[in-house]
């Protein structure tokens, strides 16, 4: 078995094929394992019920819904097993119900497990080898995402820099078939500033839904009491405004709100592009303290290979493309017209690759 990716799923895979008596090859492009979840919160999670995930998710496959939301508990056991360090099971969402794990030590609790990793090298199947694609999606290909996600300016890229659409590219030149969703994607809004890897999670302003957003040339483009707990979509509206950015801003009142443990005050105060709402190039609300300067940012793309619950990888017939899998961010499909976690649908599903392959 060929896994091509060593993120979340594609380590995923590997371990449990080798537990199941597979000897799998992981091959990742990139200079180091861990992909995108190494540089994440790692919050592993599902929605509390399964009418709650469908609720949130409307355009996902029921399918791969019914399959991420029944098989996450016994996952999320299987990776404390392997060693994972847990650091917290309070995911700070009453719909939801997960683990947040310490990155590295997931990284580093899944790379032995997952026995061969090659890292600086391309994926090569021989004919009829079975092939798993957990490249993490195409965020990192400007010109996919301008082709699918069609922002209205260039997003900034919040993920590891390796995932440009290899596996999509290889499954379409196999006759694959693409999921709903292809138009979404998860990220956030961050302060506009350069950031690194180090910025990912503290330069993200997470309360855009307790603002008034304003595009540059003053227009309000959203109602923040009508914005989802996750901001996705908020995130999403920013990406069609002029320059892919925005600004908060906010009043007293919006200030004292609560993001998880902290006040929005306290994450307003470390953003680098917080201003006097009257530097503002339009005129604020009356009563505004404080305006921050947002840009959209990508994560991961939520459409992508249509798969089954087996992940096996569909073709246009709905048949499964011989020997061809996919997982993680690679596999299309299960949060589209929401947000569900990329974690725990690329840990569900690259287990039940190997389970697959293993049968």
């Amino acid at each position: 078995m060929v896994i091509a990716g060593a993120g979340m799923a594609g380590l995923c895979a590997a371990a449990r094929a080798r537990e199941l008596g597979l000897s799998p090859v992981v091959f990742e492009k990139g200079t180091r394992p861990g992909g995108s979840m190494l540089l994440s919160s790692c919050v592993v999670w599902r929605y509390r019920s399964l009418d709650e995930f469908r609720a949130q998710c409307p355009g996902g496959d029921p399918r791969l819904q019914e399959l991420v939301h029944g098989r996450l508990d016994e996952a999320l056991e299987w990776l404390e097993a392997l060693g994972a360090p847990v650091v917290t099971r309070d995911t700070g969402n009453p719909l939801t119900t997960g683990v947040r794990f310490d990155p590295a030590g997931l990284t580093e609790a899944l790379v032995p497990a997952a026995g061969e990793v090659r890292l600086g090298e391309a994926a090569r199947a021989a004919d009829g080898e079975p092939l798993l694609l957990a490249t993490g999606g195409f965020q990192g290909d400007t010109g996919l995402v301008e082709r699918f996600v069609a922002p209205a300016a260039p997003l900034r890229l919040r993920a590891n820099p390796w995932s440009t659409g290899d596996g999509l590219r290889s499954a379409l030149d196999r006759g694959a078939a693409l999921s709903e969703g292809l138009g979404e994607f998860y990220g956030r809004n961050m302060a506009d500033v350069d950031f690194g890897e180090p910025g990912f999670v503290p330069l993200a302003q997470v309360y855009g839904r307790f603002a008034r957003v304003f595009n540059e040339n003053g227009d309000e483009f959203v109602d923040g009491a009508e914005v989802s707990w996750s901001e996705i979509d908020l995130v999403q509206a920013t990406a069609r405004q002029p320059g892919a950015r925005a600004w908060y801003v906010l009043d007293e009142e919006a200030l004292e709100r609560r993001v998880r443990d902290r006040s929005v005050r306290e994450i307003v105060t470390e953003a680098p592009t917080r201003t006097d709402p009257a530097e503002l190039p339009f005129d604020a609300p009356e009563g505004s303290e404080v305006a921050v300067r947002v840009a959209a940012a990508i994560t991961h793309t939520i459409g992508g290979l249509r798969v089954d619950e087996h992940a096996r990888v569909l073709g246009e017939d709905g048949e499964a493309v011989g020997g061809l899998y996919a997982a993680g961010a690679d596999a299309g499909g299960i949060s589209a017209g929401g947000y569900a976690s990329g974690l725990a649908a690329a840990l569900v599903l690259g287990r039940a690759a190997a389970e697959s392959v293993a049968t």
